[in-house]
Protein backbone atom coordinates (compact mmCIF):
# COMPACT_ATOMS: atom_id res chain seq x y z
CA UNK A 1 0.00 0.00 0.00
CA UNK A 2 1.22 3.23 -1.09
CA UNK A 3 1.67 5.83 1.65
CA UNK A 4 -0.62 8.86 0.01
CA UNK A 5 -3.17 6.16 -0.14
CA UNK A 6 -2.82 4.95 3.92
CA UNK A 7 -2.47 8.66 4.41
CA UNK A 8 -5.99 9.52 2.78
CA UNK A 9 -7.52 6.63 4.97
CA UNK A 10 -6.31 7.70 7.98
CA UNK A 11 -7.79 11.26 7.15
CA UNK A 12 -10.29 12.49 10.03
CA UNK A 13 -13.81 13.17 8.40
CA UNK A 14 -15.39 16.58 9.29
CA UNK A 15 -17.75 15.43 11.44
CA UNK A 16 -14.89 13.26 14.13
CA UNK A 17 -12.62 16.35 13.77
CA UNK A 18 -15.60 18.55 14.91
CA UNK A 19 -16.66 16.25 17.85
CA UNK A 20 -13.54 15.58 19.09
CA UNK A 21 -12.35 19.69 18.93
CA UNK A 22 -15.80 20.59 20.71
CA UNK A 23 -14.72 17.85 23.57
CA UNK A 24 -11.03 19.85 23.96
CA UNK A 25 -12.22 23.30 23.83
CA UNK A 26 -14.23 22.43 26.78
CA UNK A 27 -11.38 21.10 28.61
CA UNK A 28 -9.61 24.29 27.41
CA UNK A 29 -12.80 26.27 29.20
CA UNK A 30 -12.39 24.27 32.48
CA UNK A 31 -7.97 24.90 31.94
CA UNK A 32 -9.51 28.68 31.26
CA UNK A 33 -11.03 28.72 34.92
CA UNK A 34 -8.11 27.63 36.79
CA UNK A 35 -5.50 30.13 35.38
CA UNK A 36 -8.00 32.38 36.75
CA UNK A 37 -8.42 31.26 39.70
CA UNK A 38 -4.68 29.92 40.52
CA UNK A 39 -3.12 32.76 39.29
CA UNK A 40 -1.25 30.96 36.90
CA UNK A 41 1.00 32.15 34.27
CA UNK A 42 1.60 30.32 30.38
CA UNK A 43 3.35 31.02 27.30
CA UNK A 44 2.55 28.61 24.73
CA UNK A 45 4.91 29.18 21.89
CA UNK A 46 4.24 27.84 18.64
CA UNK A 47 6.76 28.05 15.87
CA UNK A 48 6.72 26.03 12.26
CA UNK A 49 8.02 26.40 8.84
CA UNK A 50 5.44 28.64 6.32
CA UNK A 51 1.95 27.16 5.85
CA UNK A 52 2.60 24.54 9.17
CA UNK A 53 -0.70 25.69 10.55
CA UNK A 54 -0.05 28.27 12.94
CA UNK A 55 -2.94 30.31 12.61
CA UNK A 56 -5.26 27.26 12.35
CA UNK A 57 -3.85 25.88 15.18
CA UNK A 58 -3.89 29.20 16.89
CA UNK A 59 -7.67 29.81 15.79
CA UNK A 60 -8.69 26.26 17.13
CA UNK A 61 -6.89 27.11 20.62
CA UNK A 62 -8.72 30.39 21.42
CA UNK A 63 -11.85 29.94 19.46
CA UNK A 64 -14.20 29.50 22.75
CA UNK A 65 -12.01 31.13 25.10
CA UNK A 66 -11.91 34.40 26.74
CA UNK A 67 -9.36 36.93 24.89
CA UNK A 68 -8.69 38.31 28.30
CA UNK A 69 -7.35 34.99 29.47
CA UNK A 70 -5.78 33.94 25.92
CA UNK A 71 -3.75 36.43 24.71
CA UNK A 72 -1.99 36.27 21.14
CA UNK A 73 0.88 37.76 19.94
CA UNK A 74 2.00 38.16 16.77
CA UNK A 75 4.62 41.10 16.73
CA UNK A 76 5.96 42.46 13.76
CA UNK A 77 8.97 43.39 11.86
CA UNK A 78 11.48 45.51 15.11
CA UNK A 79 11.12 49.04 14.74
CA UNK A 80 14.70 51.06 14.60
CA UNK A 81 14.39 52.12 18.49
CA UNK A 82 13.61 48.27 19.08
CA UNK A 83 16.53 46.53 16.85
CA UNK A 84 18.63 48.90 19.40
CA UNK A 85 17.29 47.69 23.00
CA UNK A 86 18.08 43.67 24.34
CA UNK A 87 16.94 41.36 21.44
CA UNK A 88 13.89 39.80 23.57
CA UNK A 89 13.15 43.36 25.71
CA UNK A 90 10.23 43.52 23.20
CA UNK A 91 8.94 39.98 23.69
CA UNK A 92 8.97 40.13 27.53
CA UNK A 93 6.85 43.16 27.55
CA UNK A 94 3.83 40.85 26.30
CA UNK A 95 4.76 38.24 28.94
CA UNK A 96 1.41 36.69 30.80
CA UNK A 97 0.30 38.68 34.17
CA UNK A 98 -1.27 36.28 36.92
CA UNK A 99 -4.34 33.99 35.26
CA UNK A 100 -2.86 34.72 31.60
CA UNK A 101 -1.99 32.41 28.82
CA UNK A 102 0.51 33.89 25.98
CA UNK A 103 0.19 32.58 22.97
CA UNK A 104 3.21 33.95 20.76
CA UNK A 105 2.62 33.14 17.03
CA UNK A 106 6.26 32.97 16.32
CA UNK A 107 8.23 34.90 18.88
CA UNK A 108 12.13 35.17 20.01
CA UNK A 109 12.95 31.59 17.54
CA UNK A 110 12.53 34.11 14.60
CA UNK A 111 16.15 35.08 15.10
CA UNK A 112 16.93 30.88 14.80
CA UNK A 113 14.83 31.00 11.82
CA UNK A 114 14.30 34.04 9.38
CA UNK A 115 16.53 35.87 10.08
CA UNK A 116 19.71 33.75 10.68
CA UNK A 117 18.64 32.46 7.06
CA UNK A 118 17.43 35.59 5.68
CA UNK A 119 20.34 37.00 6.66
CA UNK A 120 18.73 39.84 9.32
CA UNK A 121 20.88 39.12 11.72
CA UNK A 122 25.22 38.35 11.76
CA UNK A 123 26.54 34.74 12.55
CA UNK A 124 27.65 36.03 15.87
CA UNK A 125 24.21 37.51 16.94
CA UNK A 126 22.64 34.47 15.53
CA UNK A 127 25.47 32.21 17.89
CA UNK A 128 24.91 34.51 20.82
CA UNK A 129 20.81 33.65 20.59
CA UNK A 130 21.94 29.93 20.70
CA UNK A 131 24.24 30.38 23.86
CA UNK A 132 21.92 32.43 25.81
CA UNK A 133 18.39 31.45 24.69
CA UNK A 134 18.72 27.84 27.40
CA UNK A 135 19.68 30.47 30.25
CA UNK A 136 17.20 33.12 29.26
CA UNK A 137 14.22 30.49 29.29
CA UNK A 138 15.88 28.80 32.51
CA UNK A 139 14.97 32.40 34.52
CA UNK A 140 11.62 32.63 32.82
CA UNK A 141 10.90 29.11 34.02
CA UNK A 142 12.32 29.71 37.40
CA UNK A 143 10.15 32.95 37.78
CA UNK A 144 6.73 30.77 37.97
CA UNK A 145 5.75 31.00 34.34
CA UNK A 146 5.14 27.87 32.48
CA UNK A 147 6.73 27.44 29.20
CA UNK A 148 5.67 25.15 26.33
CA UNK A 149 7.38 25.23 23.07
CA UNK A 150 5.37 23.56 19.90
CA UNK A 151 6.82 23.31 16.13
CA UNK A 152 4.71 22.44 13.74
CA UNK A 153 6.63 20.14 11.05
CA UNK A 154 5.42 19.97 7.74
CA UNK A 155 6.77 18.22 4.55
CA UNK A 156 8.28 19.80 1.16
CA UNK A 157 4.97 18.06 -0.37
CA UNK A 158 2.24 19.75 1.62
CA UNK A 159 4.48 22.70 1.97
CA UNK A 160 4.06 22.83 -1.61
CA UNK A 161 0.61 21.85 -1.92
CA UNK A 162 -0.65 24.48 0.69
CA UNK A 163 1.25 26.74 -0.95
CA UNK A 164 -0.47 26.48 -4.42
CA UNK A 165 -3.76 26.83 -2.69
CA UNK A 166 -3.16 29.97 -1.35
CA UNK A 167 -2.07 31.42 -4.98
CA UNK A 168 -5.72 29.93 -6.43
CA UNK A 169 -7.95 31.46 -3.76
CA UNK A 170 -8.21 34.89 -3.61
CA UNK A 171 -9.18 34.53 0.09
CA UNK A 172 -6.03 33.29 0.76
CA UNK A 173 -3.90 34.91 -1.33
CA UNK A 174 -3.21 37.76 1.17
CA UNK A 175 -1.26 34.82 3.32
CA UNK A 176 1.20 34.75 0.63
CA UNK A 177 4.29 37.40 0.88
CA UNK A 178 7.61 37.32 -0.81
CA UNK A 179 9.30 36.46 1.96
CA UNK A 180 6.90 33.20 2.22
CA UNK A 181 8.33 32.59 -1.43
CA UNK A 182 11.62 33.07 -0.17
CA UNK A 183 11.49 30.58 2.71
CA UNK A 184 9.56 28.30 0.06
CA UNK A 185 12.56 28.23 -2.40
CA UNK A 186 14.98 27.89 0.96
CA UNK A 187 13.52 24.93 2.18
CA UNK A 188 16.83 22.81 3.27
CA UNK A 189 18.54 26.21 4.76
CA UNK A 190 15.01 26.28 6.79
CA UNK A 191 15.49 22.78 7.74
CA UNK A 192 19.27 22.92 8.96
CA UNK A 193 18.29 26.15 11.11
CA UNK A 194 15.77 24.12 12.75
CA UNK A 195 17.91 21.38 13.79
CA UNK A 196 20.17 23.67 14.87
CA UNK A 197 17.82 25.69 16.64
CA UNK A 198 16.99 21.76 18.43
CA UNK A 199 20.57 21.17 19.38
CA UNK A 200 21.26 24.29 21.76
CA UNK A 201 17.79 25.30 22.86
CA UNK A 202 15.64 22.03 23.48
CA UNK A 203 16.68 21.71 27.14
CA UNK A 204 15.34 19.71 30.10
CA UNK A 205 13.32 22.53 31.62
CA UNK A 206 12.37 24.10 27.97
CA UNK A 207 11.62 21.17 25.90
CA UNK A 208 10.84 21.48 22.19
CA UNK A 209 7.79 18.95 21.19
CA UNK A 210 7.24 18.57 17.87
CA UNK A 211 3.89 17.86 15.78
CA UNK A 212 3.16 16.25 12.33
CA UNK A 213 1.30 19.03 10.78
CA UNK A 214 0.81 17.47 7.35
CA UNK A 215 -2.87 16.90 7.99
CA UNK A 216 -4.39 20.26 9.73
CA UNK A 217 -7.11 18.40 11.85
CA UNK A 218 -4.97 16.00 13.45
CA UNK A 219 -2.34 18.45 14.12
CA UNK A 220 -4.71 21.15 15.54
CA UNK A 221 -6.40 18.25 17.73
CA UNK A 222 -2.58 16.78 18.71
CA UNK A 223 -1.28 20.12 19.56
CA UNK A 224 -4.53 21.32 21.99
CA UNK A 225 -4.33 17.81 23.94
CA UNK A 226 -0.61 17.99 24.15
CA UNK A 227 -0.99 21.66 25.92
CA UNK A 228 -3.71 19.87 28.19
CA UNK A 229 -1.41 17.13 29.30
CA UNK A 230 1.63 19.59 30.05
CA UNK A 231 -0.89 21.82 32.58
CA UNK A 232 -1.91 20.11 35.93
CA UNK A 233 -5.16 21.53 35.72
CA UNK A 234 -8.23 20.68 37.79
CA UNK A 235 -11.99 21.63 36.81
CA UNK A 236 -13.18 24.74 39.18
CA UNK A 237 -16.46 24.53 40.58
CA UNK A 238 -19.23 26.98 39.93
CA UNK A 239 -22.85 28.04 41.19
CA UNK A 240 -24.90 27.96 38.20
CA UNK A 241 -26.25 30.30 36.72
CA UNK A 242 -29.68 31.50 36.85
CA UNK A 243 -31.63 34.65 34.98
CA UNK A 244 -32.84 36.75 37.13
CA UNK A 245 -36.55 38.02 36.31
CA UNK A 246 -36.49 41.38 34.17
CA UNK A 247 -37.74 44.36 35.70
CA UNK A 248 -41.14 45.67 34.76
CA UNK A 249 -40.22 49.21 36.46
CA UNK A 250 -40.28 52.56 33.92
CA UNK A 251 -40.72 49.83 30.83
CA UNK A 252 -40.01 51.38 27.24
CA UNK A 253 -41.29 50.78 24.09
CA UNK A 254 -37.73 49.50 22.02
CA UNK A 255 -39.95 48.78 18.48
CA UNK A 256 -41.97 51.99 18.64
CA UNK A 257 -38.32 53.43 18.97
CA UNK A 258 -36.43 51.59 16.65
CA UNK A 259 -39.11 51.49 13.94
CA UNK A 260 -37.77 55.03 12.98
CA UNK A 261 -34.02 53.88 12.20
CA UNK A 262 -32.50 52.68 9.45
CA UNK A 263 -31.88 48.75 9.41
CA UNK A 264 -29.81 46.59 6.90
CA UNK A 265 -31.97 45.12 4.19
CA UNK A 266 -32.25 41.74 4.92
CA UNK A 267 -30.06 40.14 2.10
CA UNK A 268 -29.54 36.80 3.69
Amino acid sequence: MSKKKNSDEQKLSRKVYEQELRKLQVELCYLQNWVRKSGERIIIVLEGRDAAGKGGTIKAITDRVSPRVFRVVALPAPSDREKSQMYIQRYIEHFPAAGEVVIFDRSWYNRAGVEYVMGFCTPDQHQRFLELCPNAEKFIVEGGIRLLKIWLEVGQEEQERRFRARIDDPIRQWKLSPMDLESFRRWHDYSKARDIMLDYTDSMHAPWYLIDSNDKKRARLNCISHILSQIPYERVEHEKVKLPERSQKRKYDDAATLARRKFVDQRY
